[in-house]
């Protein structure tokens, strides 16, 4: 009796851990299922990183992008880590320039997909290391309106020089919240350390979208609220890529249109197009209005907050050739449209070509390049 009794308290116990267990599975699976896709980027000089990203992806459903430096071999720690060194203070001389920055190998993977990109990068000398930082630099606009966590290994030294780099470099991202440390004393626990990270984080949903874009007419930038649609979403991965710049030309006095370059699926409906309304037209043109027309359209979106009169004045109505610039940030198109001659007193600009005013502080544009004032 006592044996049948102690066989069935084992059976219970046994069918309530395994339910609890599956129960836990349920939930990590929903939790999983509303997280949007999630890559993992990171470069690893000694390894450390790599072991990182391969706990960090026993925990969580992510692809992996590993960064390599074009120039194999090379040791940065040698001689007092004089080459390590060599790369940081070129980028700190001119971080704004592209050729400050180490050569890596091509990457060719494109980051529309992804909503979540969590870093993972070394520490050299308090600073990020250059190879990510040269990532980073390429793929800021890529990652504009991304969510960013970001995991930083070093041996002893604090990460708020790393953690600076990486604001500077992705000026327009989310952060998920504050990096992880992982250093030389607590490796040996990064998969506890990277389970509580995770949980603090504030992942995007798959249902997460980028409902802005900007337009640039003559260095003046106007946001755009987008449609979610099957086109603004084609749209929106191929500004990530880079900013598309168009020649339109007014038409029956009330819009702007020309060819894109490229086309975009559709989803045409009799649409009566009203002032400031983006409009794709037979897949292949941006139709932006100052009047109104009824036709087959499909909706990008609707410039905000001008009237109509300031919309004529904005789309320049009436001309032709007017070379317009679609981007995902205000100051990706306006910045080099800064007209030299302005430029030879000294004098700051905004980023969207506006003098700036004196004892004001942030980005400006002086000489040509970008400063912080």
């Amino acid at each position: 009796m006592l044996l049948f009794l102690a066989a069935m308290l084992f059976c219970c116990c046994s069918d309530e851990s395994e339910l609890k267990a599956e129960v836990k599975t349920d939930v990590k699976a929903e939790a999983a299922a509303n997280i949007g896709k999630t890559l993992v980027v990171y470069y690893s000089y000694t390894a450390h990183c790599r072991e990182i990203v391969n706990t960090l992806t026993s925990r969580i459903e992510a692809d992996v992008l590993e960064i390599q430096p074009a120039q194999k071999g090379l040791r940065y720690e040698a001689n007092g880590y004089a080459l390590g060194t060599e790369l940081l203070n070129a980028i700190n001389d001119n971080p704004d320039d592209a050729n400050s920055y180490p050569a890596i190998d091509p990457v060719t993977i494109s980051l529309g997909q992804y909503q979540n990109i969590i870093i993972v990068t070394p520490l050299w000398w308090s600073q990020m290391a250059a190879i990510m930082q040269t990532y980073l630099f390429q793929s800021a606009s890529q990652m504009a309106g991304k969510h960013v966590g970001l995991i930083v290994s070093s041996h002893s030294s604090g990460i708020s020089g790393v953690v600076a780099d990486a604001k500077r470099l992705l000026p327009d991202v989310t952060w998920m919240g504050e990096a992880l440390w992982i250093n030389a004393s607590n490796h040996s626990r990064r998969a506890s350390l990277i389970e509580n990270w995770l949980g603090t984080l504030d992942f995007a949903t798959e249902q997460t979208t980028m409902d802005k874009m900007y337009i640039t007419i003559d260095g003046q930038a106007q946001s755009v609220t987008l449609e979610d649609n099957t086109a603004t979403r084609a749209l929106l991965e191929r500004l990530q890529q880079a900013p598309v710049t168009v020649t339109l030309n007014s038409s029956g006095d009330f819009e702007i249109w020309g060819a894109l370059g490229f086309s975009l699926p559709t989803n045409n409906e009799q649409i009566y197009a009203q002032p400031g309304d983006v409009i794709l037209y037979n897949g292949s043109n941006i139709c932006i209005f100052y009047g109104t027309n009824s036709w087959s359209y499909t909706r990008l979106g609707k410039i905000d907050g001008l009237s109509e009169s300031e919309l004529r004045s904005f789309l320049k109505a009436g001309e032709s050739g007017i070379s317009v610039t679609l981007s995902l940030r205000s100051d990706q198109a306006s910045i080099n449209t800064v007209k030299s001659e302005k430029l030879k007193d000294n004098s700051c600009f905004t980023l969207q070509g506006t003098l700036a005013q004196a004892g004001h502080k942030g980005i400006y544009i002086k000489n040509g390049k970008k400063v912080i004032l």
